[in-house]
């Protein structure tokens, strides 16, 4: 039975649990194992002796090499005590099904740094900081804790550790995507993938809702908007010609959360597309050590810095302003959303009509404010997917009534007023091929590129040095790691 069968079948735990494992290892920092590369000569031991950051050396049974990567006989078992630190539920999954997820990892990062796939160092790094946090948080903010449970001398050590994992990762999941980037499905293929379905039974889908919005956001004022402006001129003349740090003014000033910990920094790839095209556009005008003039991107007012160019790739540092939303155009907005919402209860408009005429949000407001739901880019949200905010806010809905005023807010908008419609629900149903054929053919792509990947790994194995020592030579894998077949 393929994969995708045996996903839809809600009553094979075991397989479930091998999903939710797998959700698990894409969702916290697995810091238990080593990332050492090694020498030919080193391969045929079966104890490595490793030196940590502190000079001392300490042996460690060898329990797999996998190209230039090692897997130690102690990274399974903190693997397994790192998964359940995180919260997570092993339920059925053995150790040598960990195991075996650890060969894929370090496979894939091996062929990767053979096909000469390359990482953005300086991104990685600036991940570190949150990765930090969150990883403390776990020990009720204990730094002597953490260093004790992952065996580390110094936050230094660690550090350097959680780099070597996350630029590991990177090359992995770069060689993933590499290995699908080509896989298309046609409609005939969604077709036979369907059939094939329904010899096994067709899966059950779970209720879904098609929910509208109409969103009003407040006006922004032309003097907001100018004095936005003037206090990044200030900053850019403070810095160009006083000797101002750029950075001590992103730390101080930015309204960019996601950057500000790290000065504002960011790395551009002409090849990849990152951020709004406002940015990029202006980010790659600039001239190493100079700083833009304001401009405006849907998130407000920036300025920019560039640091350096490498190639394809611009570190960029940048300090966000966002105007100020006066009191007087809160009110307006919201005595806005309040005269629209009388006017659709009392008949006098309909509420997609009222999304057209009077809805601020781009998205939602030509489709008479049908929401999107950004995984399946369909209509439908799964009741047990969706996102809990939005669930908060219609829960209680009944079919084709309308919500309560609702202010929210997001990154481009930090205040703004909406209200909710569930204008269509999809009760609980067999999978149907014309209804559901977006979700078929999701499905029907994801078995395809299980298949792809399945036939890379099984001929990059054959490729590549392999080693599987001890009790783990007695695992029934997936792959043909021990190359006995």
């Amino acid at each position: 039975m393929k994969l995708q069968k045996m996903l839809l079948k809600q009553n094979n735990s075991k397989f479930i649990n091998k999903l939710t494992l797998s959700v698990i290892f894409t969702a916290i920092m697995t810091l238990g194992f080593s990332q050492e590369i090694i020498k030919d000569e080193e391969r045929k031991a079966d104890v490595l002796r490793v030196k940590d950051t502190s000079g001392r050396i300490k042996a460690d049974g060898v329990a797999a090499v996998v190209g230039d990567f090692i897997v130690l006989d102690s990274d399974v078992d903190r693997r397994t005590a790192q998964i359940k630190a995180a919260g997570g539920d092993l339920g059925n999954i053995t150790r040598c099904e960990l195991f075996g997820s650890i060969l894929e990892e370090k496979l894939y990062a091996h062929q990767a740094i053979q096909d000469s796939i390359v990482v953005n160092e300086l991104q990685i790094r600036s991940q570190i900081d949150q990765q930090i946090q969150g990883i403390l948080g776990e020990f009720g903010g204990s730094m002597d804790r953490m260093l004790e449970f992952y065996k580390k001398d110094s936050e230094d050590a660690l550090r350097e550790e959680i780099y070597e994992i996350n630029k590991n990762q990177s090359l992995a999941s770069q060689m993933r995507d590499k290995v699908i980037k080509e896989v298309e499905i046609t409609p005939e293929e969604v077709r036979q993938f369907y059939n094939d379905l329904k010899e096994d039974g067709l899966p059950t889908f779970g209720t879904e809702l098609q929910i509208s919005n109409i969103v009003v956001i407040p006006e922004v004022t032309e003097a907001s908007k100018q004095k936005a402006i003037d206090r990044l001129k200030g900053f850019k003349k403070d810095v160009e010609e006083n000797g101002a740090s750029f950075t001590t003014k992103v730390l101080f000033f930015t309204e960019d959360t996601g950057s500000k910990s790290t000065g504002g920094l960011y790395t551009l790839n002409r090849k990849r597309p990152r951020m709004v095209k406002e940015f990029r556009d202006v980010a790659f005008s600039l001239q190493e050590g100079e700083i833009s003039e304001p401009f405006e991107s849907p998130y407000g007012y920036h300025i920019i810095l560039l640091e350096k160019i490498r190639g394809q790739e611009y570190d960029v540092r940048h300090i966000l302003i966002r105007p100020e939303i006066t009191p007087d155009a809160i009110e307006e907005a919201q005595k806005k959303i309040e005269d629209v919402r009388a006017k659709i209860l009392d008949g006098s408009i309909s509420f997609a009509d009222a999304a057209r005429e009077f809805s601020d949000e781009k998205e939602t407001k030509f489709e008479g404010g049908q929401m999107i739901n950004p995984v399946t880019q369909d209509f439908n949200f799964e009741l047990t997917k969706m996102d809990p905010d939005i669930y908060g806010q219609v829960q209680a809905l009944k079919d084709g009534e309308v919500s309560e005023i609702i202010q929210d807010g997001d990154r481009e908008n930090p205040i703004k007023f909406k209200i909710m419609m569930v204008t269509n629900r999809i009760n609980e149903h067999e999978a149907d091929f014309s209804r559901d054929y977006l979700k078929i053919k999701r499905l029907a792509l994801q078995d395809k590129h299980f298949d792809a990947i399945g036939k890379w790994q099984k001929e990059t194995i054959e490729s590549t040095y392999i080693k599987i020592n001890g009790e783990y030579r007695d695992c029934e894998f997936s792959g043909n790691w021990l190359k006995n077949k």
